[in-house]
This record gives structure tokens, C-alpha cells and sequence, in this order.
């Protein structure tokens, strides 16, 4: 039987630990575990703990942590998104699949298709929303280390401070993914709903990326990382 895993924010090590007030209501008045129940936690730090719930109250929860191992989830290619802002469920799928497909650090980016714009409260809200998506992606999907999930930046600041082995933006016409040397560190620059425009994709060469294609359909704003972080995880990573 699987073990259900749980993010914790907080430093892990073995022997007993009282979770946060946020997980311990999921985990005792949600989920309904009970005392006696195996469990495994982690804290982002790329090691895994096993143990046993002692104690399920209905606002405490506390658990013994008994064995400790190394996570084996991340993938050796490590890989920037740089993901055009979208509206709503499609950033949160964006960002739900990006997780499951080994990215490293997804960076929202604002552009002149954009139809988003977050300022201030709102911004730090989305942001805060965006990492538990990925919190919960790691945790359905056995990751040890959560993606760093930046607050979102003007495309032109992005491409200035992006550094990679090969740093590549979408473009259907390019060639394709496989025409490039395996390297050790991938930038990915995907455009919002209506793309990149050409004055833009002019910009990303010009700070160091290549176009590169996936196929020849057009795809979506969500569906665009989801299919290049298969592709690259199959060319350079663990697939």
C-alpha cells in the first residue's frame, strides 16, 4: 500500500515532531488518519521520512519519524520555465504539470500578449497559491524538492537574468528540440495565450536563445511546457 506523503515547512529528522496547525487539520480532519497510521513526510530539502502518526486530535497531530532517506525524483536536467501569464486554471496547470515534469524554477513572465496583471496584495496571493499547486504536485508525484516559483517579472528582465547551458523559446517555426547538444541546465521560454509576438522572439535571440519547435500544431499556453518538458526530459533528463 502507498504511503500518503505531506509537505512539511519545516526541518525534518528523526523522532517526534508536532505538525503545523495547516497540515494537521488535513491530515486528522480531512484525510481522517488515525493514530497508528504510516506516513511520509518531507521538507523540501530532498530527503524523505518515514514514521507513524501517535497522536490525531482535531487540532493536533503528532508523528514519529523513524526512518530517514534520500529522494530519488529529481531529474539531473536542470530546467528554468520561464512561463507566459495566463488567467487563472491555466497558470495552475501550467505550473501543476511543470512540477510533475522536473522543473527546477518556474518564473511567470510578463509580456505583451499578457491579459494578466497582479500588483502588490494580489501578487503575493497568486504567488502563495502557485507554490501550494507545486507543493501538492510534489507530493502526489514522490518530489523531494519543491520548485523555486518566482513572483512574476517583465519578459525583457527575465531573458537579461536568465542563465543556462541552452536556453530555448518556443516558436513553430524553428527546428526542433533534438537538433540541439545535450546540456546540463535548460531555459525554457513559453509564450501567454496569443504567443509571443515577433518583436519579442527577436529579444530572446538576441539575449542568447534559440527558437525551437515541438511539432507541427500550435499549442495551447498550457499545453506548450507540458509537451517541452517531455521532450526534454526523454532527449537529457529521466525519461
Amino acid at each position: 500500500m502507498r504511503l500518503s506523503r505531506f509537505f512539511i515547512d519545516a526541518p525534518l529528522s528523526i523522532g517526534q515532531h508536532e505538525l503545523p496547525e495547516t497540515q494537521a487539520h488535513y491530515i486528522g480532519r480531512v484525510l481522517r488518519h488515525a493514530a497508528g497510521d504510516a506516513v511520509q513526510l518531507f521538507d523540501g530539502s530532498g530527503q524523505e521520512y518515514r514514521g507513524e502518526l501517535i497522536e490525531v486530535g482535531k487540532k493536533n497531530v503528532r508523528v514519529e519519524l523513524r526512518e530517514q532517506l534520500q529522494g530519488q525524483a529529481e531529474s539531473p536536467l536542470r530546467v528554468h520555465l520561464g512561463q507566459g501569464l495566463s488567467r487563472g486554471e491555466r497558470m495552475d496547470w501550467a505550473i501543476q504539470k511543470a512540477t510533475e515534469l522536473g522543473a527546477a524554477v518556474i518564473t511567470p513572465i510578463v509580456s505583451e500578449r499578457c491579459e494578466v496583471r497582479l500588483k502588490d496584495e494580489r501578487a503575493d496571493k497568486r504567488l502563495a497559491h502557485w507554490r501550494q499547486v507545486a507543493i501538492s504536485a510534489c507530493e502526489q508525484c514522490g518530489r523531494s524538492v519543491v520548485p523555486l516559483i518566482h513572483s512574476p517579472v517583465l519578459l525583457a528582465d527575465w531573458l537579461q537574468q536568465s542563465d543556462a547551458d541552452l536556453k530555448l523559446v518556443l516558436h513553430p517555426v524553428a527546428e526542433p528540440l533534438a537538433s540541439h547538444a545535450k546540456p546540463s541546465t535548460l531555459a525554457f521560454l513559453i509564450g501567454p495565450e496569443g504567443g509571443l509576438s515577433d518583436a519579442e522572439v527577436e529579444q530572446a535571440k538576441t539575449a542568447g536563445f534559440h527558437a525551437a519547435r515541438l511539432g507541427p500544431r500550435v499549442l495551447r499556453t498550457e499545453t506548450a511546457p507540458v509537451v517541452a518538458l517531455s521532450v526534454a526530459q526523454q532527449l537529457w533528463g529521466d525519461f
